[in-house]
Parts: structure tokens; C-alpha cells; sequence
């Protein structure tokens, strides 16, 4: 009996899920809107408790037009910004030294882990009585939060570099910055954006935490005041701006790590 193989095989379903992810994801948020309407019609829930998608939108477009959303958002992006780098740079740092020495890891350890023990929330007050309600305690909320997963991942970035490449460069008698510059960096990079990932998005809490906590500008400002109003649509376009804020801003890291890991799919460039 004789088999045939076809020439042409059929395409696998996660070709196929790759291939339509766009779709997918926009079918997801059709469906989502249209469930959302629904509970609404059914339920018949007043707006203050959950309004429409079209009441939302409504109330999007007004805070849009009248310049309140750009203003606020322009001010959570600010201190997103400025927190994010100020964190990043920091643990970079400090992340290189604990790769380094096994010593200063053990003594900054025990800090580094109580670090994280402590909610944000328990802490923000706190930084916004020591140093303000100013734009300073929401940058520091934003740095502190963003500073332990890039830390952990430059940590295990650099001690992951391959111990014969090591070897290597030292015997070729390489200096520590062409160490740094030709292994570490590159072998470190792909853990590194990693956490820089985890750290962009979770900023963008970080900022709003300091602007509930105190403030009078920003996202976290613009929820509350829905909240004290019940206006509850101009709550869900704070959250709106909120999401599309950190979608930009994961984007933004990807984007570099697709120019910057160039080399890892195309080695033949080097």
C-alpha cells in the first residue's frame, strides 16, 4: 500500500494563532465591549456604579477635548519618565557591583529583600510627608519600584556570562572596560531588557500611587477626583489613558530590544 505525503503540509494552529494574532486580540476586545454592555443592559446598573462603553468613551472624549487628560497624562508621563531612568541607572550600578562581589550581595541582601517585603502603598505616605507632595516623591516612588526587578535581572544577567568566555578575554589580556564593553554588556543585555520590561510597566504604578497618596496633577489625581464626584466614566478614562501609557512605554522597550538583540537572530553580521 502506498502512502503520500503531501508537499505542501498543513500549517500548525500556533502558525496559524501567530500568523492572525492581530485579529485575535481585536476580536478579544470586541467581545470583551460587547460582554461589558450587556452586564449593563441586563443589570440595568446605574452609571455611578458602572457606565457603558459608550458613556466612557463619551466621557474620554470630553476630558480629550477640554485638555484635562493630556494635561494630567503629561504629568504622570513626566514622573514615569524621570523615575523609571532614575531607577534603572541605579540598579544597573549597584546590580554590576553585586554581580561582582559576592561579599556586598550578602551584606545588601537582607536590605534589598525587606525592600520588597514592604508594599509601596505602606510606603508612599511616607515619602510624600519626609520629602512633599512635589513631583520629587513621585519620581522617588516611581525609581523605588521600578528598581528591584532590574536589579535582580542585571544581577543574573552578568553572572550568567559563560566562564570559558571569561577565561578567554583574560587571555587575551583584556581590560575591564573592554570586558565590559565586548562580553558582560552583550551577554547581560537580553536578562537585562527583561527586567526592564517588568520595570516600565510597573512605573507607571508606581506614579500613581504618589498621586493618590497626594497630589494635585497627574492620572492618579484625575481617578480621585472621579472618584469623590462618582463619576465613575471619567475614572474608567483615567484607566484608559493609565493602560495606553504602559503599553507605549513596553513597547518602547521592545523596540529596543529588537534593534538592540539584532545580532542574536542575524549573527553572521557581527
Amino acid at each position: 500500500m502506498d502512502t503520500k505525503f503531501s508537499a505542501h503540509p498543513k500549517p500548525s494552529f500556533t502558525r496559524l494563532v501567530s500568523k492572525h494574532s492581530g485579529w485575535l486580540v481585536l476580536i478579544s476586545i470586541l467581545a470583551a465591549l460587547v460582554l461589558w454592555e450587556a452586564v449593563v443592559r441586563i443589570e440595568r446598573l446605574p452609571a455611578f456604579i458602572l457606565p457603558s462603553p459608550g458613556q466612557v468613551a463619551v466621557r474620554f472624549w470630553q476630558a480629550l477635548v477640554d485638555g484635562s487628560l493630556l494635561r494630567h497624562s503629561a504629568t504622570t508621563l513626566f514622573e514615569v519618565l524621570v523615575g523609571l531612568l532614575a531607577g534603572s541607572l541605579l540598579a544597573t550600578i549597584l546590580g554590576y557591583l553585586l554581580a561582582k562581589s559576592r561579599l556586598l550581595e550578602r551584606l545588601a541582601a537582607p536590605y534589598l529583600v525587606a525592600s520588597q517585603a514592604i508594599p509601596i502603598v505602606a510606603v508612599a505616605p511616607l515619602l510624600v510627608i519626609w520629602f512633599g507632595p512635589g513631583l520629587f516623591s513621585k519620581v522617588l516612588i516611581c525609581a523605588l519600584i521600578v528598581f528591584f526587578p532590574v536589579l535582580v535581572n542585571t544581577v543574573v544577567g552578568l553572572r550568567a556570562v559563560p566562564e570559558n568566555l571569561n577565561d578567554l578575554m583574560h587571555s587575551l589580556h583584556a581590560s575591564r572596560a573592554q570586558m565590559l564593553r565586548y562580553l558582560e554588556v552583550p551577554a547581560a543585555l537580553p536578562v537585562f531588557l527583561g527586567g526592564l520590561r517588568i520595570g516600565a510597566t510597573l512605573s507607571v504604578i508606581g506614579a500613581v500611587v504618589g498621586e493618590f497618596v497626594g497630589s494635585d496633577r497627574g492620572l492618579g489625581f484625575l481617578i480621585n477626583v472621579g472618584r469623590g464626584q462618582y463619576d465613575t466614566a471619567l475614572v474608567f478614562a483615567a484607566i484608559i489613558a493609565l493602560i495606553a501609557m504602559a503599553l507605549a512605554l513596553y513597547g518602547v522597550v521592545v523596540l529596543f530590544e529588537t534593534r538592540l538583540l539584532s545580532w542574536q537572530r542575524n549573527p553572521e553580521k557581527l
